[in-house]
């Protein structure tokens, strides 16, 4: 399995000090089943968390990515430095954007294919050099067994 790597860097004083800050923040990274009535349910809440003080990491397929985006514009998802959006492959072929995706097939991709790049997004995100707070919680549907499995 294929893992992110961080690089070590040399970390002054003040950046220490606002680090430090950015370490006591809980940080959920949250994983809908990626179908609409679970992205938007589950955005709802990440919301909350994010009102309630959380860093979100806010994960959607590729392919849901791009549908958010050509329905919300490019720039929709920028403004916000603790509420990011990540995204990880389907390993679907490739869809028209307007249709929903075959579901029988995004089960089986979703058990076959989506733990090895979570958990090279978890590696990521909690990279001492990544200037977030490392993971405190992954909020996932019942329905993405893997982020029970996946080890940090």
């Amino acid at each position: 399995m294929h893992h992110a790597s961080c690089l070590t860097v040399q970390i002054t004083k003040k950046e220490m000090d606002s680090k430090k800050l950015v370490v006591d923040k809980p940080h959920a990274v949250c994983i809908p089943f990626p179908a609409q009535s679970h992205i938007k349910a589950m955005l709802k809440f990440s919301k909350l968390l994010h009102h309630k003080g959380f860093h979100i990491n806010f994960v959607n397929t590729e392919f849901n990515h791009k549908r958010f985006l050509k329905s919300r514009g490019p720039n929709s998802l920028d403004g916000l430095s603790d509420f990011q959006f990540e995204t990880i492959a389907d390993n679907l072929p490739s869809s028209d954007l307007n249709a929903t995706q075959d579901i029988p097939s995004l089960c089986v991709s979703i058990l076959k294919n989506f733990l090895a790049p979570f958990s090279d997004l978890l590696v990521k995100l909690n990279c001492a050099s990544s200037n977030i707070p490392p993971v405190t919680c992954i909020i996932s549907d019942g329905c993405m067994p893997f982020t029970i499995t996946v080890k940090v």
